[in-house]
């Protein structure tokens, strides 16, 4: 592992300060989403050696829970009572995915303290859109702590929307996999990479990651609690726009996943997606200085490791409808809201991926840069993700035909890629 001191993105605020470590204000705002008005990050900003989830919540939106939005044993809902934001057909209809598959699969989600309400919220979602039941009972859901004992861990982080938007998307995606839960003891980085460990050890195929913290020297160590060859480990690339990137996305063992805006549109496909870059936030991009840049990866003007790899829908202002009762903290109310973030968009990935049943492709992201996928990928052209610092006209922070760090190698487009 090399530094650099000649990023283009470090050429503005000199290799000095990230020796510092003085990053996070530096480059951009760590809560990009302070200053606008309905969207609010879910997790605050993290103290030195602590990540933080990239959950953003809409707080003008809010559906209570009622029977009338219920499907029922008969799995029959009407379009009508849905509940705001996208739900599993609108996502299965944009990115072009079977309606089975994955039923080997089991996608590991890892997030920090207990959200005692997790599966009976679980329940609620996959009633309300008719799908399989996912229980402790059933075999299809299990909750661990960090060491994989069936106990909690000893409080409520604050973590509860992001548990919630976690366990929606991967049933969205991939509504026959498995789901294991693993609830760190803290957002201490030891500690959720232990969590990720323990879910490679009980099984997990795939493991979620929505959080993160930006890179600095010790990130070198941390890059083995995210190296599991033959299982997909995918991160969030988080939600401040263009800067320095933020680990473990930056791992060149993790599927990095940056995010969209994502519209209906009349066009043959139906959907429109560019850059996140709205009211709340963007999606994170940025060149490496700690990390090498992976062979596969020859975007022309980052020496490290770029990220992100893929993306899809992110944006909270078109994000999916989450149901969470665990609001602790939060200025929502119990019930239906419409959460985004790169939160949203690597669970949802790594439901793709186990949709498709292939962890083993993805010892790294490198599958998606071969030429073999570039059809199985919607290629995200336009907006950027400038929050502050700007890459001016280059791919770093503008959707470009191609590669771009907000969006990588692009949304799926059914499962070819993958």
């Amino acid at each position: 592992m090399i530094r650099r001191g000649n990023h283009r993105l470090f050429a503005v605020l000199g290799a000095a300060v990230l020796a510092a470590g003085a990053i996070t204000a530096a480059v951009a705002p760590a809560n990009a989403a302070t200053a606008k008005s309905n969207v609010k990050d879910v997790c605050g900003a993290a103290k030195p050696g602590f990540d933080r989830c990239f959950a953003q919540a809409r707080i003008d939106v809010h559906e209570p829970a009622h029977i009338g939005r219920v499907a029922g044993a008969a799995g029959k809902a009407a379009a009508a009572a849905a509940p705001a934001g996208f739900g599993p057909a609108d996502l299965h209809a944009a990115y072009n995915l079977p309606s089975a598959g994955g039923a080997n699969q089991t996608v590991a989600i890892v997030d920090a303290g207990d959200d005692p309400a997790a599966e009976a919220d679980l329940a609620v979602y996959r009633s309300t859109y008719g799908l399989p039941a996912c229980t402790t009972a059933n075999g299809c859901f299990s909750k661990v702590n960090q060491s994989g004992a069936a106990s909690s861990p000893p409080a409520d982080q604050g973590w509860g929307v992001e548990i919630s938007l976690d366990l929606d998307m991967v049933s969205a995606a991939c509504p026959q996999c498995k789901i294991l839960l693993v609830e760190a003891d803290s957002a201490n980085t030891n500690d959720l990479g232990a969590s990720v460990d323990t879910a490679v050890r009980l099984g997990a195929t795939e493991v979620t990651n929505s959080y993160g913290g930006t890179e600095s020297s010790v990130t070198p160590g941390d890059a083995a609690h995210y190296t599991h060859p033959g299982v997909a480990i995918v991160a969030s690339s988080g939600d401040s726009g263009y800067g320095i990137p933020n680990e473990p996305a930056v791992f060149s063992s993790v599927v990095a996943v940056g995010g969209t805006s994502l519209t209906k549109a009349a066009d043959a496909r139906g959907w429109t997606e560019t850059a996140w870059n709205s009211d709340g936030g963007a999606a994170s991009s940025g060149c490496s200085a700690w990390i090498d840049k992976p062979t596969w990866q020859t975007d022309a003007n980052c020496p490290g490791r770029m990220v992100a790899d893929v993306s899809a829908d992110a944006d909270p202002q078109t994000g999916p409808a989450v149901y969470v009762t665990d609001t602790l903290g939060q200025p929502l109310q119990p019930g239906w809201n419409i959460v985004g973030g790169t939160s949203a968009s690597s669970p949802f990935v790594a439901g793709v991926i186990a949709l498709a049943g292939n962890p083993g492709k993805y010892a790294d992201a490198s599958s998606f840069y071969a030429p073999a996928a570039r059809g199985g990928l919607n290629d995200v052209v336009g907006g950027n993700n400038v929050t502050g610092l700007d890459c001016g006209g280059d791919y770093q922070c503008n959707a470009v035909a191609g590669y771009d760090g907000p969006t990588g190698m692009g949304s799926p487009n059914g499962l070819s890629a993958f």
